[in-house]
């Protein structure tokens, strides 16, 4: 076994495979007809999820919206972003990226640097191991901030000085509200 494992090539750069993977994947008709979610492990493994429902994306368009309203000028917010992080490519469900990090964060279809926020909308499918894993790839990635927002609208924000505890508040976007309207 041990002959047979050295002769598998080895993943050395983690973004060009992820990249490699993602562009085979988005040229795939087939997938690109699916309603899923669509990311990878660090193996270059497909991940399935089922669409979101009205209310997650209701949250993901209010979610933007306050940060469009608070940091417009500086950047950009924006939904369902592919990032590329040592656990493969996943998709952000809300983004903020300044327009500085824009220039040197994108590479062809995904993002190499995380964005300086990230938001993940709770589902009913989601775990809180894969949250917290997906946290902890976005501030490896260079997040400076991981929100969650909860099936319930509340928002937890995590601070990459003290990715372990839940903040207050945003830095980036203090005015940002704790709880977003269920309507």
């Amino acid at each position: 076994m041990g002959q047979a494992l050295a002769q598998l090539p080895a993943i050395e750069d983690q973004h060009r495979f992820n990249r490699e993977r993602w562009d085979e994947l988005m040229a795939d008709s087939f997938l690109a007809s699916l309603e899923y979610k669509i990311e990878t492990d660090q193996f270059g493994h497909i991940l399935m999820m089922p669409p979101p429902g009205f209310l997650h994306s209701d949250y993901q368009a209010l979610i933007m919206e306050g940060l469009r309203d608070s940091l417009g000028e500086r950047g950009r917010a924006r939904p369902e972003c592919p990032l590329s992080t040592s656990g493969g490519v996943k998709g952000i469900d809300v983004v903020w990226i300044s327009w500085a990090r824009l220039k040197i964060a994108l590479e062809g279809s995904f993002l190499t640097t995380a964005p300086e926020i990230c938001v993940e909308v709770v589902s009913p499918t989601n775990t809180r191991p894969e949250l917290l894993e997906k946290k902890r790839l976005y501030f490896e990635a260079g997040a400076d901030e991981v929100w969650i927002c909860g099936e319930d609208g509340g928002m937890a924000f995590f601070l990459a000085d003290r990715p372990d505890e839940q903040a207050v508040a945003s830095r980036i976007c203090p005015e940002f509200p704790l709880t977003l309207p269920r309507e």
